[in-house]
């Protein structure tokens, strides 16, 4: 991989050298005392094109062909100036800010339009490229750690949930058949797959984090956020940035961008992102570590601006991973109703074996089955933007693709009790999406759009006993259970195919009752198709027409066979009122009504008594989403937000995962929980104490639980009492922890380094969350404890040339799980998938 990230950057940099043909702006920023401003962000009205001032003030943005243009020039702390540009000025620009006693913050396009964040009546957090790339942020499961509200559970990439405020996806294993509650958008272009969320972030521009159900301004309906992540667009003015980071345990990451104009009217870029890292995990049968870290990503766009009121991006990417990993070590053991020769102590004792550990940090695994992680993503979507009247149209045309390529070791052991167990999957979709937003009169503007998706994911997947499959599944003191070979080889082969569609349009409305009052309407209309088959037949083992070892066979794998054609509508909507008392308080109140569509299980159904499938649980009703919010954002004084939300969701038919105790149900199956209950609090404050010091943080309070439950799963202790399910209404939902949060600062002083003007700066940030249920059960053994991490860095920072910096993470080395789950069959043992230990390297930047 290290020889491939070399080359790909040498072709990097060698395009870093094209020929500009841009019409650029020139301009100095300054206070009205002349003092320059640097970092001073300034944009092109109406569009997400923008630039920053370096350290003299200067500034320069390519015209984008859209002469004429309105920019606006923003600073912390200063009024927004507006500048009409017709023509391009001989010389440069003199804009001069004026001082104010509010925060000027990031803006964002969450309305499908450029605006403040603190004027948009939506909860929603902003990590800009930047603030990721210096936190080390590089993918979704460190952005968790920036904002609290946001949940991602993976131990593996298909088998990976993200959630906001507690809901998003079902705690557990993966299932095909579910639509995800928390959308996640790259450039408008939604990815309908939870794996994305695993990959490396490729030259991201920003990333807006929005909770709460999204279906009036977003393509897809989701009931509980979104991720909307734009990249960095290509630009008509020369430039390159090129970073290398180096750390412990052999990490290496490279990432490179190369910008530049093609023709007068046609611009291109071209990014690239890789990662390696060795094992954390060691694996004393193999010799070798585990759970190592091997991504590349490339990503290639070009810019075609027609006239002054089109611009056109052609994009395609491809992201590979190669890990050796996602390997999680047994955590503890859990005592089960079953009969003493069943308990797993009792299992591995008349098998002469022993865990190469009882303690899962000391990181020790022998598993014998190999961990394989390898997925492909990639894709090429059409965006075309088009200024029509007073707002813009916008159309965007995708194609994606996902292959994923496992083998896992689902016992978790060195005992070969499965020796097999892989579900290899392709999923391709097609999406298109039409929108118009804009401004329609002085009182009214808005956006109205449609959207497809049609979906097919195949899994074609194995799973095969081993030679000590016999003691784990025995369920009798019959000799018959360990007649040689019986089990040896058994397996399962699977065909589940899925294919899943969805239209809808959709439009919201912003009415300017007065200058600070807005009510704001919106409205959805949904249909959803979903057409599945299943079907697995067994093969293996021993040979026999004795049907009494038949039985036995059966008992643990047997044929099941069904298909699903389902399809359902619905109408959803919200009401936002927005008012706006003072110009430093924003407060805005939200109900919503949403929903999640039907599910279709396609891995495998329990059985009967009598070994059949349960074939009533194949189609699982859609969520009911009844969401309320209240908010208020604030600058309580110079330079400062503080922003604060109450918030209330109620589901019926709540859409759950069920890890059953049979073998054959590969990856658990859905079910609906009659009710569930998610409320709490979210508070967003960043501080600029000085001109060398700012503050940032934010703390979420969630209280999730089941209003009503009767037909749970039983917790892993609770594994083999008279009864299969259990009333677990009033507890908790599982990976929801009552308190979460984050708190950083940095400290920073202007300086110079190997001639670049830049600042020196010491950086400290925070996480932590309190306890949670890992299990969709309440289960006193599969709780996760609390835990908070500590992250640093130190070094130069700077506009352009080289800048560099010293970063450690998890610095006090502490020792945490991720998540908690049980083995396959519910024998008793259960493994953890651990956090990170100390991890600490250098960053090296140099920008063109």
């Amino acid at each position: 991989m290290k020889t491939s990230i070399q080359n790909i950057l040498t072709i990097l940099f060698f395009l870093t050298f094209s020929i500009s043909f841009a019409q650029n702006i020139e301009g100095v920023v300054t206070t009205n005392e002349n003092i320059p401003l640097a970092a001073a962000n300034v944009v092109i009205k109406g569009t997400t094109y923008s630039t920053i001032t370096d350290e003299n003030g200067k500034f320069s943005i390519d015209t984008q062909g859209r002469l004429p243009l309105t920019l606006l020039v923003q600073y912390v702390g200063y009024t927004t100036a507006e500048y009409n540009v017709s023509v391009l000025p001989a010389t440069p620009l003199q804009v001069s800010l004026n001082e104010e006693n509010k925060l000027v913050e990031v803006v964002v396009s969450s309305r499908r339009r450029i605006e403040k964040v603190q004027d948009v009546p939506i909860a929603v957090s902003v990590i800009t490229g930047k603030q990721a790339e210096q936190t080390g942020a590089f993918n979704v499961n460190r952005i968790k750690e920036l904002v609290p509200s946001v949940q991602l559970y993976s131990s593996n990439p298909r088998n990976t949930g993200i959630n906001i405020r507690s809901l998003g996806s079902p705690f557990g294993l993966t299932n095909d058949g579910i639509d995800p509650g928390v959308g996640f958008y790259v450039d408008g272009v939604y990815y309908a797959r939870p794996a994305a969320t695993t990959l490396d972030f490729i030259d991201v521009e920003q990333i807006e984090v929005l909770r709460g159900p999204q279906g009036s301004l977003f393509g897809k309906n989701t009931t509980s956020g979104a991720f909307n992540i734009t990249t960095r667009k290509p630009s008509f003015t020369s430039g390159a940035d090129f970073e290398v980071s180096y750390g412990n345990y052999s990490f290496l990451q490279a990432k490179a961008s190369v910008t530049g104009a093609l023709s007068k009217k046609i611009a291109g870029r071209l990014s690239f992102s890789g990662t390696s890292r060795d094992g954390l995990i060691e694996n004393v049968a193999t010799g070798r570590s585990t759970n190592t870290l091997n991504n590349q990503g490339i990503r290639g766009q070009l810019l075609y601006n027609p006239s002054e009121n089109t611009n056109i991006i052609l994009a395609a990417d491809i992201t590979t991973q190669r890990p050796d990993g996602y390997a999680q070590v047994v955590a503890g053991v859990a005592p089960t109703k079953r009969a003493p020769y069943r308990q797993f102590n009792a299992i591995i004792a008349d098998l002469n074996y022993q865990l190469p550990s009882q303690n899962a940090f000391d990181r020790k695994i022998d598993q014998d089955t190999p961990w394989r992680s390898n997925q492909d993503m990639g894709g090429i979507s059409l965006n075309v933007d088009t200024k029509i009247g007073g707002g813009t149209l916008t159309s965007t045309t995708a194609w994606r693709f996902w292959n994923w390529d496992p083998s896992n070791d689902r016992d978790f052991t060195g005992l070969q009790v499965l020796a097999k167990s892989q579900n290899p999957t392709r999923q391709t979709q097609i999406t298109q999406e039409v929108r118009y937003a804009g401004q329609i009169s002085s009182k009214f503007s808005g956006v109205i759009g449609a959207f497809f998706i049609d979906q097919t994911s195949q899994t074609d997947g194995t799973e095969e006993s081993g030679n000590a499959q016999w003691r784990f599944s025995q369920s009798s003191t019959s000799p018959l259970w360990a007649t040689p070979g019986l089990f040896e080889g058994y397996g399962i082969k699977t065909d589940a195919n899925i294919r899943a569609s969805s239209a809808a349009v959709f439009g919201q409305l912003d009415w300017a009752v007065t200058e600070r009052l807005h009510v704001l309407p919106g409205l959805r209309y949904n249909f959803d198709k979903k057409d599945a088959h299943y079907s697995r037949t067994t093969y293996g083992g021993l040979q026999t027409t004795d049907p009494a070892l038949l039985a036995l066979k059966k008992s643990v794998y047997s044929d099941q066979a069904f298909d699903s054609d389902t399809d359902n509508t619905d109408f959803s909507g919200n009401i936002t009122v927005s008012f706006k008392a003072t110009d430093k308080i924003n407060a805005y109140a939200t109900f919503a009504k949403s929903y999640k569509p039907v599910g279709v299980n396609v891995a495998g159904l329990p059985t009967n008594s009598a070994g059949a499938p349960l074939l009533e649980l194949a189609v699982i009703e859609p969520e009911e989403v009844n969401h309320y919010e209240i908010g208020v954002k604030t600058s309580p004084f110079k330079n400062s937000i503080f922003n604060l939300t109450f918030f209330n969701t109620d589901i019926k038919n709540f859409q759950t995962n069920v890890q059953a105790a049979e073998l054959g149900v590969n990856r658990g199956y859905l079910a609906n929980a009659d009710e569930v209950q998610v409320r709490g609090a979210e508070l967003d404050a960043s501080f600029v104490v000085s001109p060398n010091l700012t503050i940032n943080g934010a703390a979420t309070y969630t209280d999730a639980k089941y209003v009503r439950f009767t037909n749970a799963p039983l917790p892993l202790e609770e594994t083999g009492s008279s009864v299969s399910f259990k009333d677990v209404s009033g507890t908790a939902l599982p990976g929801a922890s009552k308190w979460a949060g984050s708190l950083g600062g940095e400290l920073s002083d202007q300086a110079r380094f190997f001639g670049n003007a830049g600042k020196v700066f010491l950086a400290i940030d925070s996480y932590a969350r309190s306890e949670f249920s890992s299990s969709p059960s309440a289960s006193k053994y599969l709780v996760v404890p609390g835990y908070a991490i500590f992250n640093a860095r130190i070094g130069f920072r700077a506009t352009q040339g080289l800048s560099v910096q010293f970063w450690g993470r998890n610095l006090l080395n502490k020792d945490y799980y991720e998540q908690l789950l049980p083995a396959g069959g519910n024998t008793g043992q259960y493994a953890g998938v651990l956090g990170d230990q100390r991890t600490y390297g250098v960053t090296l930047k140099y920008s063109l």
